[in-house]
């Protein structure tokens, strides 16, 4: 029996049942991109959260959604703005439940601009939580009484740490973290953050979830693995490190082009470093 992590995908209606026999073969992790969009949320979409059921039987890994984020921020200034999204995210739980999901992901906050107006505006720290706090504080209740993990994925984040601050602030149990490689090698590169492994390093025993994705560094490329110039050996070691401190994320392999899902995940086998 390995003991090295398995891996799982992102896969959206068209990749889904291609990948069908892959997911089946072991207790892979899954995350559905077929409800991120504004009009997929406000139609009808019980059809579709059937076919993905039928798909998906005798799956046995996790699965889960990534949640909506086009357009908004979870900390907006704006009571109006705030009203909205805590809607989506009502939407996006209503969908987790339909297709028997334990996670959605959604977008931190911080951005790079933020960063480098830091302490400028003493007071933005606390407007951030605040506007946090009344976006999701329905959301997560709602969550936490459904069995849902929300996982706060890092996009501009150039602090590796701000995440979990902002989760140990809220003190909701049902907010853990996630690290998107390629975010994380794009704010290394482009703007001066840690490298990938110090992102996952820093979420420790609350990482639930990684967006495992290649990268050169200036643009979210969610190439396949090994075509971009991540260090994987340090990032692998690094969520060993996450497992020994409590953690169990979900290894969602995040890519553009579906057809590198198995191709990523041999490469990561082959180099001894998953399954």
């Amino acid at each position: 029996m390995t003991t090295r992590p398995i891996l799982g995908a992102a896969l959206c209606r068209d990749s889904l049942a291609a990948h069908r026999d892959w997911l089946l073969e072991a207790p892979r992790d899954l995350e559905l991109q077929h409800f991120v969009d504004a009009p997929v949320l406000d139609g009808d979409w019980s059809g579709l959260a059937d076919e993905v059921n039928r798909l998906l039987d005798g799956h046995q890994g996790r699965r889960g959604i990534h949640g909506p984020f086009w357009g908004f921020t979870i900390a907006s200034y704006d009571p109006e703005v705030r009203r909205i999204v805590a809607r989506r995210m009502d939407q996006a739980l209503d969908v987790c439940a339909a297709v028997k999901g334990t996670h959605v992901v959604i977008h931190s906050p911080f951005t790079t601009w933020g960063y480098n107006h830091r302490g400028l505006y003493p007071t933005d720290t606390a407007r951030l939580l605040e506007a946090t706090r009344d976006t999701l504080g329905a959301a997560l209740s709602r969550a936490s009484d459904m069995g849902v993990t929300f996982v706060l994925e890092n996009i501009e984040d150039v602090e590796p740490s701000d995440r979990a601050m902002l989760c140990a602030e809220l003190g909701w149990q049902a907010l853990e973290l996630s690290v998107d490689t390629g975010h994380a090698h794009y704010a290394h590169v482009s703007t001066g953050a840690p490298p990938v492994d110090f992102y996952i390093r820093a979420a420790a025993g609350r990482l639930g979830h990684v967006h495992l994705q290649d990268a050169d560094g200036f643009a979210d490329r969610h190439w396949q693995i090994g075509h971009g110039t991540i260090l994987w050996p340090s990032v692998f070691a690094a969520l060993a490190q996450a497992r020994a401190a409590g953690a169990n994320p979900r290894l969602i392999l995040e890519l553009r082009d579906k057809a590198g899902v198995v191709p990523s995940a041999q490469y990561l086998k082959a180099m001894g470093l998953a399954e």
